[in-house]
Formats: structure tokens, C-alpha cells, sequence
């Protein structure tokens, strides 16, 4: 089961929508998250944000790049950012968005 979690052990119910982008090269890339009103926000959670983890069999991918977004003070959003550096970061990002997009129903389209 693959999971998005932004406080260890709590997994994220809202489904993202992500936005990639890759160099020519293939060898770098970044993946840009936006979550509209996560249950990270929700008044029942005390947990902190400490970041953004993608967990599944292989391990976890790390990012601390989360902001929030917030509309008259009450916040609505969260926006995390992911970026690869290399073509082996590509692949393994990859291979956890294959295992959460079946898992949650997450469709893919390219872009034109």
C-alpha cells in the first residue's frame, strides 16, 4: 500500500493533484503536489506537519519543501514540492506514483 503521510504513522485521505515536469535529459525532474483542504488541516489533528513522506514496500521518499496555503487567515491547502536530481530519484518517484495512483485511483494524462 502506498501512502502520503505529512506526520509520521497518520496517512493523508485527500488525493493530490501532481503536476511533473522533467529536464530533456531525463535526469532531473520535479513533482509539484497540491492537496485541497488535507486532513492535516482538519481541527481534530494536532499532529505537526514535518514534512512530506511517500511510503510504500520499497521505503519512503522524503521532501521538506510543504507550504501551506491559507484564505483569511484559515488555511486551505498544502503544497509540497518534490525534486529529483538524478535519473535513479526519477525512477523510484515513479515507481511509488504507479503503487498510490492504483491504490487511490489517481489517473494520469500528458500534457500537450
Amino acid at each position: 500500500m502506498a501512502e502520503i503521510q505529512f506526520s509520521r504513522g497518520i496517512n493523508e485521505e485527500v488525493v493530490p493533484d501532481v503536476k511533473l515536469t522533467r529536464s530533456a535529459d531525463g535526469n532531473s525532474g520535479t513533482a509539484t503536489f497540491y492537496f485541497d483542504e488535507p486532513k492535516a488541516f482538519c481541527g481534530t489533528s494536532t499532529e505537526e506537519i514535518e514534512g512530506m513522506f511517500m511510503v510504500d514496500e520499497e521505503g519512503e521518499i522524503i521532501t521538506r519543501e510543504v507550504k501551506g496555503k491559507f484564505i483569511n487567515g484559515e488555511p486551505k491547502a498544502l503544497e509540497a514540492v518534490y525534486i529529483m536530481t538524478s535519473k535513479a530519484d526519477w525512477e523510484r518517484f515513479m515507481r511509488f506514483m504507479e503503487r498510490y495512483a492504483e491504490d487511490h485511483g489517481l489517473g494520469f494524462k500528458k500534457s500537450s
